[in-house]
């Protein structure tokens, strides 16, 4: 395994992907990742920690919570999950991909375990971002779980605090048909005396949290119950909100660099995680943290995101991939009609895995647009004949293509200088856009 790209191709081989091929990816339990990490002097605990689940959002929020203990001056680890183009986009150090040397020489390190282990491709990463924290000495790591929560290869660690972000439907063929069944599979990263952050307060899912932090002795705190946002402003490079902090009655200007109307709700989230960071001694004032939402792509190179990646027409990139995802991103078209006054047509290149809810996401989706149907190269994709036929039955117009890259670039060309053109329905889209789009601009 002498270079990066046989460790890569060694990685997509011989171990059993879910993001590529679905449940009959995953490794029941706990048993694998505790079997590796022990191997490796089980590294997970030898840094303090953030663990971060929840149905859409938890990748954002897990980046703002890094880039405010980074701006505070805490050496930060980030492991988030899936990536889009390079796997150590998964482990950061201070917002820096892990070098390739790295990965290659854990996995020769680590091979012989892998071979009697038999673990999944996720639960490698995991177990090599833990290894990439604790030979780094980080002071913290921020640590987002893959799916669920309660099986997550994540879930062996004790953190400081838990954050759950939100709870909707997806993956249900797993975690559950219900938001109560989906919950509760979330709350088991709740641990014993460890406090809780919920960022989205429901009346399905709230009895879930209240039985499990009362069973492991601990208490809730609900962000939306302490934090208003109001969004009164964007540009081309920031969105601007009103903070306003309920309990104290304090009102403040706040800017991201996160683009997109639903990172109110991610903001809240954060803010109420360092605020409870704070009060266990970690030294993160609110205004600084309010100040590090600035750039939190600069410092933690956060992608994929209501990501703009030209003008002229607008290009746009964001990994929504089910149907609460996918309504935020029409709100989030929506305010950039309202805030510029464009007049363009939309364009919308999309592809999705089997496993999610198609027909309800593709019905969010405006009437008038021009579709351009592609399938990501990985076995879970649905082939983009399919997902057209699904659209035609929906009233909705456009073609099927052979690839992500022809879609994107068929939808470019066709594309007038007033138009929107918006790549959507999964990470594996998204990557592979981004490529090809990088590839041409």
């Amino acid at each position: 395994m002498n270079s990066y790209d046989n460790a890569v191709q060694y990685l997509m081989q011989r171990l059993p992907a879910f993001s590529h091929v679905g449940s009959v990816a995953m490794k029941e339990g706990l048993g694998n990742i505790t079997l590796l990490c022990s191997a490796l002097g089980d590294p997970q605990l030898k840094f303090p920690t953030v663990h971060i689940a929840g149905t859409n959002g938890k990748g954002s929020t897990s980046h703002m919570i890094a880039a405010a203990l980074q701006r505070a001056g805490y050496k930060t680890g980030l492991y988030t999950s899936p990536h889009l183009v390079d796997l150590r986009e998964r482990i950061r150090i201070n917002g820096k991909l892990v070098s390739k040397e790295f990965v290659v020489q854990f996995l020769e390190k680590t091979r012989e375990s892998i071979e009697q282990v038999s673990p999944s491709y996720f639960e490698v990463n995991v177990a090599m971002a833990f290894t990439a924290f604790a030979e780094e000495q980080v002071d913290i790591a921020v640590i987002e779980t893959g799916l669920g929560g309660r099986l997550d290869s994540t879930n062996i660690i004790t953190p400081l605090l838990s954050v759950i972000t939100n709870i909707d439907l997806d993956h249900t063929q797993i975690l559950g048909s219900t938001r109560a069944e989906i919950a509760a599979e979330k709350a088991g990263i709740i641990k014993e005396k460890v406090p809780v952050v919920v960022g989205e307060t429901h009346e399905e899912t709230e009895p879930v949290f209240f039985r499990h932090a009362l069973a492991k002795h601990t208490s809730i705190v609900y962000a939306d119950t302490l934090w208003d946002m109001v969004r009164v402003g964007q540009d081309g490079v920031f969105q601007y909100f009103k903070a306003f902090y309920k309990p104290e009655q304090e009102l403040s200007a706040l800017k991201t660099d996160l683009l997109g109307t639903y990172q109110s709700h991610n903001i809240k989230t954060a803010l109420t995680a360092c605020q409870l960071l704070q009060q266990m001694g970690w030294n993160l004032p609110l205004q600084q943290v309010m100040e590090s939402m600035a750039s939190v792509k600069r410092a933690t190179g956060l992608r994929g995101r209501w990501d703009r990646v030209q003008r002229s027409p607008d290009i746009i990139l964001d990994v929504a991939h089910n149907p609460a995802g996918m309504q935020f991103l029409i709100q989030n078209l929506e305010a950039l009609w309202d805030s510029t006054g464009k007049q363009g047509g939309i364009s919308v290149v999309c592809g999705f895995v089997r496993d999610k809810d198609v027909e309800a996401a593709l019905k969010l989706f405006p009437s008038g647009a021009r579709f351009y149907f592609c399938a990501a190269d990985v076995p879970r994709a649905l082939p983009a004949v399919e997902l057209k036929q699904i659209a035609d039955k929906l009233g909705l117009t456009g073609d099927a293509y052979p690839s992500v890259d022809t879609a994107v670039h068929a939808a470019r060309k066709e594309a007038a200088e007033d138009d929107t053109v918006l790549v959507t329905g999964s990470f594996f889209i998204v990557g592979e856009a981004m490529t090809a789009l990088e590839e041409s601009i």
